[in-house]
């Protein structure tokens, strides 16, 4: 059996994980799956040397609410109009000022286009796709960092797998665990999907389902707009019968017996069942976590702030969450990536479409939670991520992913979109990059997927070159690319 040096149970690259003799004869027979000892310890070294720690941003973010905008909204439509084009590539949507001097948006966002003071716009969010044209596999790379090798020719993926790169969020509740009793990391109001291959890039993976996100998917159709006010955390209320005391005795009795079985105990040890146990207990107990799903404690004022939609409302749930502790909300756009009504994937009747669906439900909700973090000054301490898995083709009515299109809509193009980011000491009023005269390709300031997810780890004060280890205890780095530390005042 090769056995790869370091000791189980332990996934950082950390001081003091030297190899043992024992580990280093073990791995003596490494290369026969093409990886030696000598591997490993470059690895070590590079994630020692490369590691940038401290600087800009370092460590600011206590908590990141990522909004999820899936399905690949048109960056041309929304937050990087260009003038003076073809027809058939300048929007149909007139151009607004904003707050920002020369920052121009489309009048579908006249909410955000009033807080730009408060954001960064990334203009040139860009990557050349390797089977990723299709939503299922660029979900995946935007969520974990790194590509599949398993892809069809239309980017589907299979399923969910515990062997699959962990979501970012799974990596920084386990890097970062909570310190009070609160949901680490939560995910709503549905799944990441596109057609029957839900989930996908939204699981722990090989870290284990201990970090998989509380799933908060409320039941109804995508298209009900008081989705949120059925929200059901019944598995965080005691039953009627259980006390809060009854609870603690049990804990009690626990511990008692686990003292009689020392044999035990030691042979679970590495799976810390009493830390994931305690922890379990004690957001039961708490009622902290219940109250922050509990909407209709905010204000009419507050709600109608965000819209009164689905999008909305889970982004005052998400600012509820990390105000009570919670240290990632991932809030997925309302409707399947690939689908029609709300979505983003505009192929056809993107006029209407934007105009009366997506576009209002993102600018309410969006402007909606970056001024409530700003006035409640939770800003400064969270960080505020929007972005989809591509954007949208320059040209209407061409097929640049086998779909169809009409001369209302554009198909996939991740080789330039626009991401906003803000809080956590990014830059405030500030444009990085810039795209091309057609939004076609980038002219400067490019940022991969892997760099927006490495400038989120830098954020909460995690090394993007960190190593980590798979299912199989195989070497991996958290993410191959390094934090756009440029985005930070």
């Amino acid at each position: 059996m090769i056995i790869l040096p370091g000791h189980h149970g332990k996934d950082l690259c950390d001081k003091g994980l030297a190899p043992s003799r024992r580990d280093i004869v073990r791995a003596g027979g490494a290369g026969m799956l093409g990886f030696s000892l000598g591997t490993l310890f470059n690895l070590q070294a590079q994630a020692k040397a490369k590691g940038k720690v401290g600087g800009p941003g370092w460590g600011k973010a206590k908590s990141v609410i990522l909004c999820y905008l899936q399905g690949g909204p048109s960056h041309i439509d929304l937050w990087d109009p260009k003038e003076n084009v073809p027809a058939n590539v300048q929007s149909v949507f007139k151009n607004i000022k904003t707050k920002t001097p020369g920052l121009k948006f489309t009048e579908v966002l006249p909410n955000l286009a009033n807080v730009t003071d408060k954001v960064t716009m990334l203009h040139a969010m860009s990557y050349t796709p390797n089977g990723l044209f299709n939503h299922t596999a660029a979900i995946y790379q935007m969520m974990t960092g790194y590509t599949t090798d398993k892809v069809s020719p239309s980017g589907q993926l299979e399923p969910p797998s515990p062997k699959d790169f962990p979501n970012f969020g799974s990596n920084i509740v386990k890097m970062k665990p909570p310190t009070e009793p609160m949901l680490p990391f939560v995910m709503l109001p549905r799944p990441l999907q596109e057609s029957n291959v839900v989930g996908k890039g939204g699981t722990a993976g090989f870290l284990g389902k201990a970090y998989d996100p509380y799933t908060l998917y409320p039941s109804g159709g995508d298209m009900d707009m008081k989705l949120m006010d059925k929200i059901r955390v019944d598995d965080l209320k005691l039953r009627p019968e259980v006390f809060a005391k009854r609870l603690q005795r049990r804990a009690s009795m626990k511990k008692a017996l686990d003292k009689l079985m020392p044999d035990i105990e030691k042979a679970v040890s590495e799976h810390k069942i009493n830390a994931h146990y305690d922890r379990a207990l004690q957001l039961i107990i708490s009622q902290k976590a219940r109250e922050a799903f509990e909407l209709h404690r905010e204000s009419k004022e507050t709600r109608d702030m965000y819209g009164a939609t689905h999008f909305g409302q889970s982004c005052l749930l998400a600012r509820r969450l990390v105000e009570a502790g919670t240290r990632v909300v991932e809030v997925i756009w309302p409707k399947v990536a690939n689908s029609d009504n709300h979505s983003w994937d505009h192929h056809k009747g993107l006029s209407k479409r934007m105009k009366t669906q997506s576009g209002p439900m993102l600018d309410k909700g969006l402007s909606g939670l970056i001024t409530d973090l700003d006035r409640k000054g939770m800003l400064d301490e969270t960080l505020v991520v929007a972005v989809g898995e591509f954007g949208r083709s320059p040209q209407r009515g061409v097929s640049t992913s086998g779909n169809g299109n009409s001369d209302d809509g554009r198909d996939h193009w991740p080789y330039c979109y626009t991401a906003l980011i803000a809080g956590a000491g990014i830059k405030k009023g500030y444009v990085h990059g810039k795209s091309d005269k057609t939004a076609s390709s980038p002219v400067e300031g490019a940022v991969h997927p892997s760099q927006l997810l490495a400038t989120i780890y830098h954020a909460v004060g995690i090394d993007p070159q960190s190593i980590v280890f798979n299912h199989l205890n195989q070497p991996r780095e958290l993410v191959k690319g390094e934090a756009v530390t440029e985005l930070f005042a």
